[in-house]
């Protein structure tokens, strides 16, 4: 029997009469695949219920965060003590240096780190930092990664952007994006020759180590380690936006699964617990420059706000507890990502799919997909129905082809062969 959607569609009208698209975040419009969104009101464990009362098997997780599913007793818990002492002070609480203490001991390279309100105030002052530590001007960012929406990020990214087809941003004078350079994710040969031309002009390098904002994909083997070695030549910092894959991909992120060390990592996501919550670190050397210590100015009256600090110390000092999480979740996601894509085969259906841990996407592609280019020949409208049958088949899943999906510890074996089940219903549809 069809879902109904009668509720969210009245509260979606309701929303378009005072929001632009009636959301908050371009993506929750679901204008790319093509259908109303649902509107959530519940979520528990591995699963969310709309306000017409469906049921989904959820693979956004809040696009990320929720590594121990929806509602996990220990972050609600540790909400309720923290929400009965008040919600905000604008001022320094012990929260604070407790959760720092978990962050900087799963990340070697920190020694101090500051906490902000969201990954864009992370990168962008990851960023501004950088280029008061070298006293240089250019930056580089590369096709598809997507750092945030300040101004000078916004050059060819990824995620929402590219699933509403906009270059670039209104708005941003060419003025504020004439020091930044996008260059091809996973071309070695693109780096050198920048930095070959911009020689000691280049202030920092900023990569998602994994990306997740055109879609999963990891990085060419020796890839990251050329970064590396091409920055420390140039005395450049070399950034990791850990927003999406700290604490995920492995406790210490993908620069621990990966065994590079970059010059500042940013964080967000998983380190909040599903609260508002972003976070930059490095060595004391360079985060020395942050105010109120050195010249860098960088402020927020919500950073470090007590529940973000309670539910994120809660979260990770479970996740540093329980490590076995993460073994867990690398096999329970093989088994979707390959059960999947064998069922798109047997339709006959040309798919490619890349994961990295707990990190996934099925590309409507039959070539690999290694960076925007690749990922840019997905054939979305296939990807657009499939989508569409998996939700009426009660699965939750990011509604651009160019985002990551991702899997829970609150997820079960049923899960993911319920999934593949109406994966392999939604394929005829998508084949149609």
């Amino acid at each position: 029997m069809p879902r109904k959607f009668d509720e969210s569609r009245k509260l979606q009208k309701r929303a378009e009469q005072m929001m632009p698209g009636g959301v908050s975040s371009p993506a929750r419009a679901f204008r790319a695949v093509g259908c109303d969104p649902p509107f959530i009101v519940r979520g528990h464990g591995s699963h969310v219920w709309d306000a017409d009362g469906n049921d989904y098997i959820d693979y956004i997780g809040s696009w990320g965060p929720l590594i121990l599913g929806h509602a996990p007793p220990v972050v609600i818990e540790a909400l309720g003590v923290a929400l009965r002492n008040g919600t905000s002070f604008g001022a320094s609480t012990p929260a604070e240096a407790d959760l720092a203490e978990v962050v900087l001991s799963a990340f070697p390279h920190m020694q101090k780190v500051r906490f902000v309100s969201s990954g864009t105030e992370a990168t962008m002052s990851a960023i501004r930092l950088a280029r008061a530590y070298t006293k240089r001007k250019y930056i580089v960012k590369f096709e598809g990664c997507y750092h945030g929406h300040a101004d000078a990020l916004l050059v060819k990214a990824g995620s929402g952007v590219a699933t509403l087809g906009i270059p670039g941003s209104a708005g941003v004078p060419e003025e504020f994006t004439q020091f930044t350079l996008a260059l091809p994710f996973n071309d070695t040969n693109a780096i050198e020759q920048s930095f070959n031309k911009f020689s000691n002009q280049i202030a920092c390098v900023i990569v998602e180590p994994v990306v997740g904002n055109m879609g999963c994909v990891p990085p060419a083997r020796g890839y990251l380690e050329a970064l590396r070695t091409i920055t420390k030549h140039d005395k450049a910092v070399l950034i990791f936006d850990e927003v999406m894959t700290g604490f995920r991909l492995a406790f210490g992120g993908a620069q621990e699964l990966y065994k590079i060390q970059p010059d500042l990592t940013t964080l967000g996501k998983i380190i909040g617990g599903g609260l508002p919550v972003g976070a930059y670190g490095g060595p004391s050397e360079i985060m020395d420059l942050v105010a109120p210590l050195g010249p860098m100015y960088q402020a927020g009256t919500l950073s470090g706000n007590p529940l973000a600090m309670a539910a994120g110390y809660a979260q990770l000092r479970y996740l540093r507890d329980h490590d076995e999480i993460y073994a867990k979740l690398d096999k329970l996601s093989e088994e979707l990502v390959t059960g999947v894509a064998a069922a798109a085969e047997e339709a006959e259906l040309s798919l490619t799919h890349n994961r990295v841990g707990s990190m996934f996407t099925w590309f409507f592609t039959p070539e690999p997909v290694t960076s925007w280019d690749s990922a840019a020949k997905s054939d979305t409208k296939a990807f657009a129905r499939f989508f569409r049958a998996m939700l009426e088949n009660g699965i939750y899943l990011p509604p651009s082809q160019f985002e990551a999906a991702f899997l829970s510890a609150a997820h079960s074996g049923k899960d993911i062969q319920q999934t593949i089940t109406a994966a392999k219903q939604a394929f005829v549809l998508a084949h149609a």
